[in-house]
């Protein structure tokens, strides 16, 4: 088959939507498939392009056996409602006309957000003759009701309208969780449409933690400290304000949160850790490959933070991560969301609802002196990310885009 994945996000990011994306990629390659990648320059999550990468209006490259076209969009050094509006529609813009360009494909593969991508494969899909699956990572519309960042309103009812037009265009529709499927059949989308493929993760060549104790001595950590760690995005959705919160209320100077990462809140949760002089709380830049790596190593916690509102329109994909390394996990989210329920579903942490940040310091402070407790955590995790190993999850998807595309390549013979 020839397979265009279209999506705003790719390598070199290695956080968010990105990874998946190339795993993608690189799946269908190694198996014998011709296919390309259409996405931007590298942004995220410092939503900043790469000096050598601005300007560029177009550039295509072949990074590990798939042929990467890269498309110029606007990328706001502060982001706002209506700088992500114009960010996400300039890319929608550049990228279907490159898409416009490239030669027919048996199928696309289009990933959501942005949400608009969906009407652009429709109108490319249609020029073309060809289907697509969209695929979606975060249901925009959903999370922003939810976290308060939309109102009902005209806008509000204009991305409904969008939403429910990708849904009814596409050939399939893929969401990452069962609680999205769900809510695409809620929204009328039919069974015969939907196809569950969750983020993945390969175990077998999944990088194991250095050495205890490296990280903390490169980076001025406590040796001696027990290290509750949130690594990834700092944006409105994480609710990280919760953990500096907590770092407050501690009393157990054991203890020690470390919170690494960027994006559009890290100057203002810098700001407040400032202003509150708190010692039991770090902040470091995003880490990435072989520091990422000796980070959990040292770490004996991770959080994964949710704001209320969010539901199941989004889940962090970073889970998986963290319980390949078989990290325990304090997770804050909604107690109905996907989120917490894999939480009880997997046994390998616990979560505490948001809005609850004396909550979670008694629960760090009670998990900190069981280190049994900790441990069982950890086996859990390990167990229960087994389901999202990468063959396993891609070999079905692989099956669903060629039944999709059989009828098309035979009418073509």
């Amino acid at each position: 088959m020839r397979i265009i994945v279209w999506g705003i996000n790719y390598a070199p990011e290695f956080t968010g939507i990105a990874p998946h994306s190339v795993a993608l990629c690189e799946f269908l390659h190694a198996r014998g498939h011709n296919v390309e990648m259409v996405t931007t320059f590298s942004y995220y999550p410092t939503w900043t392009k790469r000096p050598e990468d601005r300007g560029t209006l177009y550039r295509s490259q072949v990074v590990n056996g798939v042929r990467v076209h890269r498309c110029w969009h606007f990328v706001p050094p502060q982001v706002s409602a209506l700088k992500r509006i114009l960010h996400e529609a300039t890319f929608v813009l550049t990228s279907s006309l490159r898409c416009l360009a490239l030669a027919r494909p048996d199928a696309y593969v289009v990933v959501s957000p942005p949400l608009l991508l969906g009407t652009a494969g429709w109108l490319v899909g249609e020029i073309k003759r060809v289907p697509f699956v969209f695929h979606v990572q975060d249901m925009q519309p959903d999370a922003a009701v939810g976290l308060g960042m939309l109102r009902a309103g005209s806008f509000t009812k204009a991305l409904y309208a969008l939403e429910g037009f990708a849904y009814r265009s596409a050939a399939r529709v893929s969401g990452i969780t069962h609680g999205m499927l769900a809510k695409f059949r809620s929204k009328g989308v039919p069974d015969a449409k939907l196809i569950y493929f969750p983020n993945a993760i390969s175990l077998s060549d999944h990088p194991t933690a250095s050495a205890r104790g490296e990280f903390r001595a490169q980076k001025g950590l406590p040796l001696d400290k027990f290290l509750a760690v949130y690594a990834g995005n700092l944006g409105v959705k994480q609710g990280l304000d919760q953990l500096i919160e907590a770092a407050r209320l501690l009393r157990n100077d054991r203890i020690h949160i470390v919170i690494c990462g960027d994006g559009a809140q890290r100057d203002l949760l810098a700001e407040q850790i400032r202003t509150l002089k708190l010692p039991n709380i770090s902040m470091l830049p995003l880490q990435e490959g072989e520091h990422y790596t000796s980070l959990l190593g040292d770490a004996d916690l991770c959080f994964i933070t949710q704001q209320s509102g969010s539901g199941n329109s989004f889940f962090p994909s970073k889970l998986l991560g963290l319980l390949a390394q078989s990290k325990p996990v304090i997770t804050v989210a909604d107690p109905e969301s996907e989120l917490a329920e894999a939480v009880v579903e997997g046994g390998f942490g616990l979560n505490v609802a948001p809005g609850r940040p004396q909550e979670i310091a008694d629960v760090l402070d009670e998990i900190a002196k069981d280190p049994t407790r900790l441990a069982a955590y950890g086996a859990a995790g390990r167990v229960y990310v087994q389901q999202f190993e990468k063959t396993h999850v891609f070999a079905s998807f692989l099956k669903e885009l060629e039944a999709l595309t059989r009828p098309a390549k035979s009418s073509r013979d």
